[in-house]
């Protein structure tokens, strides 16, 4: 076994922890990173990438099928699954591979195995139960990610229950499907699945679809997908599945407290996920872990001196950019820079990507108004914009929610046609600590759907034009 001595030595290479070794070996550090499956972690290969690469495909089916309402023609449209399901496979080995070049070219030594923790300062590295290597080092970073949680009584088999990474890689499209949990992984499954043909029932045991979101905007939501023929259980519960080789029987209780039978030919488990932190060495240490997650302080330091944690083993939001954000903090922290500032999770934009989309920052109308604030809300509606109807896709919405002391900008909401690339705007405004007077002032282009983010501020204070 050789052995290595390290600055810093990162235990996972997805979007935190390979970002966090980059930022270190820029910083002068000599940055080793242990990954035991695919550089760029669940993001990259089975999370983020693949499923917008899916959703493109789902996106185009839609146009097409629509072609008539743009004065064009597409007749006999079909598709083929295993051509989406390889170039969706495709896209993300391209940038796994670019994640091994931008290692290496900030001479980050990549080790292939599983670390676990040896003492202080010290890692174990081993690949098919074979220990490999001895790593030594200053600083130990923990990025080990997180998986997606099973029921009690429920587990996926990979065949007729899926995971995330079954509903990323179909053999052929079922023609029903029954989502447990309807947060961003679960509605975007569904929202795939039913653009391609499939019957979907989605089914959540709180009262709405998407908890995470604000209420209206989620209620706008809940109305976009009936219309596009989804079934949205509420309020409901999954008390037992049965399968067989060709499909499940799934037991409902419905909000009532009717008892029903679903059959479908596959169910997609979507109930969240826990962090990933068993065999990594925390038995004999002072890292101390919560609900399967990592606990941390602002600087994501643990428990046990020179060892830190960033990402989904730390907890929610479980986002990339948030684990990428955490990465650089904590090295910056570690390299002793300057100003130096720790994560507001209330700046951390939230995306999801059905159809329509939804995107999201701070703080929901709902928890605003719990945590006492006085709020001024603006709203904007799609049909009020000339852009959103020149691309025929004028149905959405874009809500403002600012403090009516302060004119502090408390969060922003959006449901429609391409907002997740619209909510960074709002993103760069809660970090500039930009007020409504900032925000009334900014030009937006025209025509674009920038100006309905520019109409909901108006909107708040009384001022809107266009409606």
């Amino acid at each position: 076994m050789a052995k290595n001595s390290f600055d810093l030595v990162v235990v996972g290479g997805g979007p935190g922890g390979y970002v966090a070794a980059i930022r270190a070996a820029q910083l002068g550090m000599r940055v080793a990173l242990v990954e035991r499956e695919h550089l760029g972690g669940i993001c990259l290969n089975w999370g983020c990438i693949p499923t917008k690469a899916l959703l493109r495909s789902a996106e185009v089916m839609h146009l097409m099928k629509n072609a008539a309402e743009f004065g064009l023609s597409a007749d006999n449209i079909s598709f083929d699954a295993a051509a989406i399901v390889k170039r969706s496979r495709g896209v993300a080995g391209k940038l796994s591979k670019g994640v091994g070049h931008l290692l290496k070219k900030n001479k980050v030594q990549v080790f292939d195995g599983e670390a676990r923790l040896a003492g202080k300062g010290k890692l174990q590295v081993a690949k098919d139960g074979k220990d490999t290597d001895e790593i030594s080092a200053k600083h130990i970073i923990l990025a080990t990610g997180a998986r997606a949680r099973d029921l009690p009584d429920l587990k996926a088999d990979g065949k007729i229950i899926w995971s995330y990474k079954e509903a990323m890689v179909p053999e052929s499209m079922p023609k029903s499907i029954l989502v447990i949990g309807s947060g961003a992984i679960g509605i975007e499954f569904a929202s795939f699945y039913r653009e391609m043909g499939a019957e979907v029932t989605v089914v959540e045991v709180v009262d709405r679809i998407l908890p995470a979101e604000d209420a209206e905007i989620a209620q706008f939501a809940h109305k976009a997908f009936e219309k596009q023929g989804m079934k949205l259980m509420t309020g409901a519960k999954v008390k037992g599945v049965t399968t067989s080789k060709t499909g499940a029987k799934v037991e409902v209780e419905d909000a009532k407290g009717k008892a029903l039978t679903i059959e479908v030919e596959r169910v997609i488990l979507a109930v969240g996920i826990t962090g990933n932190v068993e065999n990594i060495g925390l038995e004999d240490t002072k890292v101390k872990v919560d609900r399967g997650h990592v606990v941390v302080n602002e600087w994501l330091e643990t428990g046990e001196p020179d060892v830190y944690a960033i990402g989904d083993l730390v907890g929610p939001p479980w986002l990339a950019h948030k684990a990428s954000h955490e990465g650089v903090i904590c090295v910056e922290k570690i390299a002793g820079l300057e100003h130096v500032e720790p994560l507001i999770a209330t700046n951390i934009p939230g995306c999801t990507y059905c159809r329509p989309q939804i995107a999201s920052i701070g703080l929901s109308e709902e928890k605003a108004k719990a945590a006492g604030y006085e709020l001024k809300v603006g709203r904007f509606p799609f049909i009020g914009n000339g852009k959103a109807i020149a691309l025929g896709d004028d149905q959405g919405l874009v809500k403002t929610i600012f403090d009516a002391k302060t004119g502090e900008l408390l969060g922003a909401h959006m449901v429609g046609a391409e907002v997740t690339e619209l909510i960074q705007g709002y993103a760069v405004a809660k970090t500039l600590e930009t007020t409504e007077t900032e925000l009334m002032h900014t030009v937006f282009p025209h025509p674009t759907l920038s100006e309905m983010m520019h109409e909901a501020v108006l909107a708040a204070y009384d001022r809107a034009i266009h409606i």
